[in-house]
């Protein structure tokens, strides 16, 4: 097969999520700042948000997989982990920059472990383990990762410095919550994945090269540019329903 060196269908369902998202945060914003009264607890909008967090941390498995690939025989042990520390790093500093602009200007809430707390600290926890050639026991461990995070939903603690774990208190919330149980389970079983249908810098299994569709195209290049696209939907979100509210 044809080595590549980016895989289109991982930049378009990247994409397709980065949609999913933007919608899901304009239902949110609604909702928060009392537009429009909405239950976002209730199962449609559930089924919406774990699909599109699930979507995300899964590509993130994949694509750690997938950069490890390709800088394994080309870098040196302490290159590579030098490599992974600094990205997991940087992604995590980006979220706390958002905990803390959220902390100052939204009013009921901020982001306490987002979605971004997330991915920086799963980069840097699997470094040890990409350097293994265990392909199930990614598998296994995103299960258990993933079962201990659905309990810990049910339990309640009366101590706070686990939250980032997933252990919550009575009372708590946060406007982005994606704890390590049981989101980097999640990232692990897209590991897994990767192993499975990736190999180096090529596919496992076959696909037609549907890269050159301007509907993949669009989504693929809101896939390459997830993470910006993260950071200004917010405030544009928020800006036309300040707008709106100002103007209506």
């Amino acid at each position: 097969m044809k080595q590549v060196y980016r895989f289109w269908e991982i930049d378009f369902l990247r994409g397709v999520a980065v949609i999913m998202m933007v919608c899901y945060h304009l239902i949110f914003d609604i909702d928060f700042f009392d537009v429009y009264n909405l239950d976002l607890r209730s199962l449609p909008f559930l089924f919406l948000l774990y699909p599109i967090g699930g979507l995300f941390l899964t590509l993130v498995g994949v694509s750690l997989h997938l950069s490890y690939s390709r800088v394994k025989n080309g870098l040196t042990e302490k290159q590579i982990v030098y490599k992974f520390l600094v990205r997991g790093l940087k992604i995590l500093f980006l979220g706390f920059l958002i905990s803390a602009a959220t902390w100052v200007y939204l009013e009921g809430g901020w982001v306490v472990f987002g979605v971004l707390h997330c991915i920086g600290l799963s980069i840097i926890i699997s470094i040890p383990l990409l350097k293994t050639n265990m392909r199930l026991g990614f598998l296994f461990l995103g299960i258990v990762f993933v079962v201990v995070g659905v309990i810990l939903r049910g339990l309640y603690f009366d101590f706070y410095w686990f939250v980032w774990l997933g252990f919550t208190f009575p009372g708590f919330f946060s406007v982005d919550y994606f704890p390590f149980f049981p989101w980097f389970g999640v990232v692990l079983i897209g590991v897994f994945l990767g192993r499975v249908f990736y190999q180096g810098h090529m596919r496992l299994f076959s696909l037609r090269d549907l890269s050159d569709r301007l509907f993949i195209r669009f989504h693929c290049f809101l896939g390459r540019n997830s993470l910006f696209i993260y950071f200004i939907h917010q405030p544009v979100l928020v800006g036309l329903i300040q707008l709106r509210v100002v103007f209506s």
